[in-house]
């Protein structure tokens, strides 16, 4: 008996095929779009990590009372902060540094002005808060002497503050990402209370330093060199034990010289003040700080730590990221470090931190701070971080004013 046939299928109409291969055609230049669009953001957030910048005006100087000698401002988190801070501004002055807060609202903070603004003052409105303080190494009133560090890039221009008394014991201090020496002034009385001499330094694309041939931040993993460079300039001047302080970046920088230095014999120890010990930590961070895809964030690192893509973002050679991880290398620490960090960081995140005492208890101490801000714990609590720098020095052995 055969089978019933079955009925045929009527076949799609011409009109019914055109349209369903415009649709596919859509939908793959649609999919083709966000990736090129996803691509060009992650380029972008790629790009600015490596890219040295200026300092960024991020408040409003909303009125300033010659009378009274306060300044009004934006409110933000940084700028309702207790403790002392500084002011770039543009006008009558370039630099101010603020006290404590007066009054603040839902919307605005006023300080108290610790430098004068006369009645006849203008400022621009645009500013940029910051933790710096000291602007200018004479206004700590230390002994201090300009010299020259020659290291692979070039001439680094350095500020030298010795100690009353001959020591072989000094501190390099290196400062952050998009900031200059004058950013470690801060923490300069603090060792010359220990006897200790100081170096505070430039290095490549600071704006001080040289530039190296692509202009560009390796994010520690070129920098450290100019931090060695340093070292040799310690031992020549008499030093033989050397404690390397770095600050946001330069604790990333500080890290690789303490594992990668020609002088690991005459390190004797690191304080790190809200460093970036993983990048890739960071880079997360920003971008849900900024809201943005996962996979952008991905993008970039994989651009970051490409040498093709390296190259069209930065123009030289990939960031070795992996490397860069100091959780993931604990094991590779040699010398003792204090890590001074708030969880209330709000740009570099302090778990990375954490998790680099978690895994070497027996190396690293963590003073854990809270309601501070990115590289301000001093501003904030000036008493605290002093006496948490001094402890460990001296536990260390390292102090000479005793």
């Amino acid at each position: 008996m055969n089978a019933p046939r079955r009925a045929a299928r009527p076949r799609p109409s011409r009109r019914t095929r055109v349209v369903a291969r415009v649709g596919i055609t859509a939908l793959a230049v649609a999919f083709g779009a966000s990736m090129t669009a996803l691509s060009a953001v992650s380029m972008r957030m790629a790009r600015t990590v490596v890219t040295p910048a200026g300092r960024a005006r991020n408040v409003r100087i909303l009125s300033v009372d010659a009378a009274a000698q306060t300044v009004t401002l934006e409110r933000s988190p940084d700028t309702v902060l207790p403790g002392r801070y500084g002011l770039f501004t543009t006008g009558t002055a370039d630099y101010l540094r603020l006290g404590s807060v007066t009054t603040d609202d839902a919307t605005t903070v006023t300080r108290k002005l610790l430098t004068h603004v006369p009645s006849e003052g203008r400022l621009a409105p645009e500013a940029a808060f910051s933790g710096w303080y000291y602007d200018e190494p004479e206004q700590l009133h230390l002994p201090v002497r300009s010299v020259v560090i020659d290291s692979p890039i070039g001439a680094c221009p350095a500020w030298e503050f010795p100690a009353e008394v001959d020591t072989d014991v000094w501190v390099i201090q290196v400062h952050g990402r998009g900031t200059t020496r004058a950013e470690t002034l801060r923490a300069i009385p603090i060792f010359h209370d220990l006897g200790i001499t100081s170096l505070a330094i430039s290095y490549r694309n600071d704006g001080e330093a040289p530039r190296s041939a692509t202009g560009t931040y390796a994010l520690g993993a070129s920098e450290w060199e100019d931090v060695d460079a340093a070292i040799a300039y310690a031992t020549r001047g008499g030093a033989r034990r050397v404690l390397l302080m770095g600050w946001s970046m330069g604790g990333a920088m500080c890290l690789q010289t303490e594992t990668q230095s020609a002088h690991q014999d005459v390190i004797s120890g690191l304080i790190l003040e809200s460093p970036v010990v993983d990048w890739r930590s960071v880079l997360r961070y920003q971008g849900r700080m900024r809201r943005l895809p996962t996979p952008v964030v991905a993008v970039a690192e994989q651009i970051l730590g490409s040498n093709w893509a390296s190259r069209v973002v930065a123009g030289g050679e990939a960031i070795p990221l992996d490397r860069l991880d100091r959780v993931a290398h604990a094991a590779e620490l040699r010398h003792p470090v204090l890590i001074l960090h708030s969880d209330d960081d709000g740009f570099v995140p302090s778990d990375a931190s954490h998790a680099l005492a978690a895994a070497r208890p027996d190396l690293v101490t963590m003073e854990t701070f809270e309601v501070a801000r990115h590289t301000k714990l001093w501003n904030y609590d000036e008493t605290r971080f002093t006496r948490v720098i001094q402890d460990w020095v001296r536990r260390q052995g390292l102090a000479t004013d005793e």
